[in-house]
């Protein structure tokens, strides 16, 4: 039976039922912006973390690959920039890899230290084991004693700092004791020139190789090569450079 609308609402009728049903519609309504916010907080975290560990796995791997193509003892360091990470592996494209080792052997040679920056670096096949580089820099530092060693140099005989890109050389081959001065320069595109100066009135043929030897970079691709050679208070520093390189296992 329908109420008279000319007639009192009876005791207890439920008078605020509409405004009760309006307000939870805009509670509900209120909660929405919070619910969307919080999803969409979730999803960018998400793919936060799945290009953090996108990128991880990709600098492993190239890790591995720069060991084996620069014939290195370990794995060096290897730093991806830029971010999104997901973009570039997408396009095979990295704008720039940062890449850095300490104490690694590479043939007869140790490198104390080892830092590379290779901008534009481009892979044909997301399984490709080489890739294409634009620039390359790389700075090395080879102590004395590394030197001397690579160079077979006879033991008695300690190398260190003689000023400007000379070596001065320390000799005490028993009876004989005497410091003598060498020159090391670039030669080629891989190479280390040490050429005695000065022996000090010893033979010669007492100092062993420490009168002239060679000592070579290995392993460095097609368009790298040696740009300056220094010596420094800590050893020879190697300046190397390349354009349009390829690097490859």
């Amino acid at each position: 039976m329908s109420q008279d609308p000319t007639q009192p609402m009876p005791t207890g009728w439920p008078a605020q039922a509409p405004t009760q049903r309006y307000s939870v519609v805009r509670r509900r309504r209120r909660r929405w912006p919070y619910v969307t916010g919080i999803t969409v907080l979730v999803v960018v975290i998400l793919l936060v973390v799945a290009d953090r560990v996108a990128n991880a796995v990709a600098e492993n791997e190239m890790a591995t690959q720069f060991q084996t193509s620069m014939a290195l003892s370990g794995k060096p360091n290897v730093a991806i920039q830029g971010f999104p990470f997901l973009t570039q592996l997408a396009a095979k494209d990295f704008n720039q890899v940062n890449i850095s080792a300490t104490n690694e052997t590479t043939g007869p040679l140790t490198i104390a230290s080892l830092n590379a920056t290779l901008h534009g670096m481009h892979f044909t096949s997301l399984q490709a084991k080489s890739a294409t580089v634009d620039d390359l820099t790389a700075n090395a530092l080879i102590t004395f004693t590394a030197l001397g060693n690579a160079g077979g140099i006879p033991q008695g005989i300690t190398l260190s700092y003689g000023g400007g890109n000379q070596v001065k050389a320390d000799i005490n081959l028993g009876p004989l004791s005497e410091s003598a001065s060498a020159t090391v320069t670039q030669q080629g595109s891989d190479k280390i020139h040490v050429h005695l100066n000065d022996a000090g009135g010893i033979p010669l043929s007492d100092l062993g190789t420490l009168a002239d030897f060679t000592v070579t970079i290995p392993k460095l691709p097609a368009g790298v090569k040696i740009q300056n050679v220094s010596v420094t208070q800590q050893g020879v520093q190697i300046s190397i450079t390349g354009h349009d390189t390829t690097l490859s296992q």
